[in-house]
């Protein structure tokens, strides 16, 4: 609109008296008139520009019918040869509207400011109740096969310790199990590799009923990169050039699409089947650990999944590491819960793990002292070479004997070890809240004292308490209602079947969705809102999620655990 001067006015002819007040009366008029337009152009339309609206596509705000979800086909099998927790780092800008028509009701400048976010079309299928996906959608990134199909059909490179073409077969899941000893159930069991989630999420998103071509009704967008499987390749003897070369690929291909524009990342997640250590890199020599994927600021803004998060990071979020047991159906599950609860357990507690002699903190050494002179405790050791540690149905067998399994920290805070043992109804031992409790939010209880025992690890180094005496303090009555709320948490802590669907039971993978889509909405809303987190701490990201609603971050009796004195321990 061009300006107008407020002062200007008609001119007069005529020097009759009685015609002057008429005049001065029209002068302030038109004035006045021209005064209104100037105060409804600076103080309604001023916000309604950006500085480079280049970035941002307009969005139609005319109501459509429900799209329709898209249906994919079946997988089949794979085989080898073919500071709340959001890194507020980029700005999300609204859309530039400067070339629609003026408002012409003032009342309406806040609906009109969130019609201007590319967003809202998402989020206004949340209030389409007749929509089965409203809120849900779900984007899928279409990359490059280098970026993950390429990486199974160089299968043998995947690992330098372990051939992995076997365990991408069956979509991500390895082959069968036998059920010789009658451990397993005759279905759904295979010698999956803990590290294997990259494949298996892949695999089920491809499932996942609520996936849409278009990216501006999604509710969050995921992006197939096999983040995992890539560092695996050059773990060891590569330099942090070939260690970084995929991330750096993936960060460049996706801020050059206009779907990542929107918000800026925000909305995207992956998965990275393995811990965060492996992609936190802090320096560039060569002798350091990992890439530095998630140090990117790419990634700052993005969700990555992981089987283990950083407690002082905040854009990783831990989901369970894979286990044996991959229902196709609902009654896959109920059949083996209900043999859960109805077995003999003869033994007090057990342990499956070996000692860490290098690592002057690891408790592992005591663990199994107080084992092997207990004689309520089995003791399973995972020495070098062969070992029954490496049999899924040795594992088995001794969890499903025990009420309690100690889990104590492996190489890093977590363990596999812990999702087995609850998936045979044994009750787990920690020794560290970063081995689950401060871990897997999303999928575990947050009264944790209602699954688990947490023996801190202090309790064992330096005061040699007896896990055999503690242990024995809970009643009959105690032990079976922590044993039925583990065996109750069975569902959402497998990965069912990728070429299958459970009928009405949440997995893992359905939980870990609703999770992103839950935090992306938050965010949105959030955006709209005008709210900021100008006050979150990211050294203190474990604490957050540990909120009840209306707490704010402050001491926490597990602020010894994640001192940075400590942060080594990792």
């Amino acid at each position: 609109m061009r300006r107008r001067s407020p002062t200007s006015s008609p001119s007069e002819k005529g020097a009759a008296k009685y015609q002057q007040s008429r005049l001065c009366f029209l002068a302030s008029l038109s004035a006045t008139f021209w005064l209104l337009i100037l105060c409804f152009h600076f103080f309604l339309l001023r916000g309604r520009t950006l500085n480079d609206p280049s970035q941002l596509n307009q969005i139609s705000v005319r109501p459509k019918p429900a799209p329709k979800p898209i249906t994919r086909p079946n997988i089949t099998q794979t085989e080898p040869n073919h500071q709340p927790k959001i890194a507020r780092s980029l700005p999300v800008s609204p859309i530039n509207n400067s070339q629609q028509s003026p408002v012409n009701d003032p009342t309406s400048k806040a609906h009109n400011k969130a019609k201007s976010y590319p967003f809202i079309k998402a989020l206004k299928t949340i209030e389409n109740k007749s929509d089965p996906c409203g809120g849900r959608y779900i984007y899928v990134h279409d990359l490059p096969p280098r970026f993950n199909e390429d990486m199974l059909k160089e299968c043998k490179t995947l690992s330098l310790w372990t051939n992995m073409c076997k365990f991408t077969t069956n979509a991500g899941l390895g082959p069968p199990l036998e059920n010789q000893d009658g451990v397993f159930s005759d279905e759904g069991w295979y010698a999956t590799n803990q590290f294997a989630v990259d494949v298996i999420f892949n695999n089920r998103m491809k499932q996942y009923e609520c996936l849409t071509h278009d990216p501006s009704i999604a509710a969050a967008l995921f992006v197939p990169f096999y983040a995992g499987f890539d560092i695996a390749r050059y773990l060891w003897g590569y330099n942090t050039s070939t260690r970084d070369a995929a991330s750096l690929a993936l960060a460049d291909w996706l801020v050059n699409r206009p779907e990542w524009r929107t918000m800026g990342g925000k909305d995207h997640f992956l998965v990275g089947g393995r811990i965060t250590w492996d992609f936190r890199r802090l320096s560039d020599e060569d002798s350091d650990w990992g890439n530095k994927l998630l140090l990117l600021p790419v990634a700052r803004n993005m969700s990555m999944l992981v089987v283990e998060s950083s407690p002082w990071n905040a854009n990783d979020f831990a989901i369970p590491y894979p286990t044996y047991f991959h229902p196709e159906k609902d009654s896959d599950v109920f059949v083996w819960q209900e043999r859960m609860r109805k077995l003999e357990r003869k033994w007090l507690f057990s342990f499956a793990g070996a000692p860490r002699p290098g690592n002057h903190k690891s408790i592992r050494g005591q663990i199994i002292d107080q084992c092997k002179n207990s004689k309520l405790c089995k003791l399973l050791e995972c020495d070098f070479g062969e070992s029954k540690c490496h049999s899924p149905s040795s594992i088995m067998k001794m969890f499903q004997s025990s009420l309690f399994c100690l889990q104590p920290q492996g190489d890093s805070f977590t363990r596999r070890s812990a999702f087995d043992s609850m998936l045979a109804g044994c009750i787990p031992v920690f020794f560290h809240p970063g081995s689950a409790y401060t871990q897997y939010t999303w999928h575990l209880p947050r009264n944790y004292s209602s699954y688990s025992v947490l023996i801190p690890e202090d309790d064992i180094r330096k005061r040699n308490i007896s896990i055999e005496q503690r242990l024995s303090q809970f009643s009959p009555e105690q032990v079976i209602a922590m044993r039925e709320e583990v065996i109750s948490l069975i569902p959402r802590l497998v990965y069912a079947d990728p070429r299958s669907k459970l009928e009405t039971l949440k997995d893992a993978f359905d939980v870990a969705v609703q999770a992103v889509i839950n935090k992306v909405t938050k965010l949105r809303r959030e955006i709209l809102e005008g709210k900021t987190d100008d006050g979150f701490i990211e050294e203190l990201s474990w604490k957050y999620a540990l909120l009840e609603e209306g707490q704010y971050i402050g001491p926490h009796e597990w602020d010894p655990f994640f001192a940075k004195k400590n942060a080594s321990d990792a």
